[in-house]
């Protein structure tokens, strides 16, 4: 038999505990660090995300690479060393941006434009590194729809928004979820890691979750 090669599709996310990734106005002031779902998983390559994010996602992280020590849009304080690493790793690793409606993408340098998941499939398909899927919420629910993502990483803020962007607001179908590490943190959060149990890829969760990740944020 031959050897299963395919990568392992992973969607590190931050949510509240009522499910939201940002609030009605597209607040996401609760997240101290935008960096921090990077420490859930392991060595990825490539990062994907959505269209309707890409442009603020662009426009934050090229502003903290070019000039770190500066305010960046959208936060009121200096980026810390982690979202720093973040920047720096991200201007280097390809993107592959899903969109219908874009026609560039300016940063990072590596980034191309996708149509149709059926490129993340056959990505899938093909020796490499594990595949980071860093959002938004519309792209997360969509590939679970695709029955694409393999493990969900989420970092559960103790907060309730009350209404935003749902994280599973546009998942067409109930998915049954295999819980592989819950991790409480001293700032309240809880780090759960899911294996979604009848993903396409069966490939076994490739490392555990630090317990260091949002410790005193």
């Amino acid at each position: 038999m031959a050897p299963n090669t395919l990568r392992t599709m992973i969607a590190a996310l931050q949510v509240s505990l009522d499910g939201f990734t940002q609030g009605p106005n597209g607040e996401k002031d609760w997240a101290d660090s935008w960096a921090s779902p990077l420490e859930l998983i392991p060595d990825v390559d490539p990062f994907v995300l959505g269209g309707h994010m890409s442009p603020d996602y662009g426009q934050y992280w090229e502003s903290i690479y070019a000039n770190p020590d500066r305010v960046p849009p959208f936060q009121d304080q200096v980026p810390s060393k982690g979202e720093i690493a973040y920047a720096r790793l991200a201007a280097r690793t390809p993107h592959l941006v899903l969109s219908t409606t874009l026609t560039s993408v300016s940063w990072p340098p590596a980034a191309r434009i996708i149509r149709d998941v059926a490129e993340l499939r056959t990505l899938k398909g093909q020796p490499g590194k594990d595949i980071y899927v860093v959002g938004g919420a519309t792209l997360v629910a969509s590939l679970l729809n695709e029955n694409l993502i393999d493990e969900l990483r989420l970092i559960v803020h103790p907060l309730v928004l009350g209404k935003g962007q749902a994280l599973f607001g546009g998942v067409h179908k109930r998915r049954s979820l295999d819980l592989v590490q819950a991790t409480s943190t001293e700032s309240g959060r809880v780090i759960l890691s899911y294996r979604i149990a009848n993903a396409a890829n069966s490939k076994e969760v490739s490392e555990l979750v630090p317990a260091h990740v949002g410790q005193g944020q």
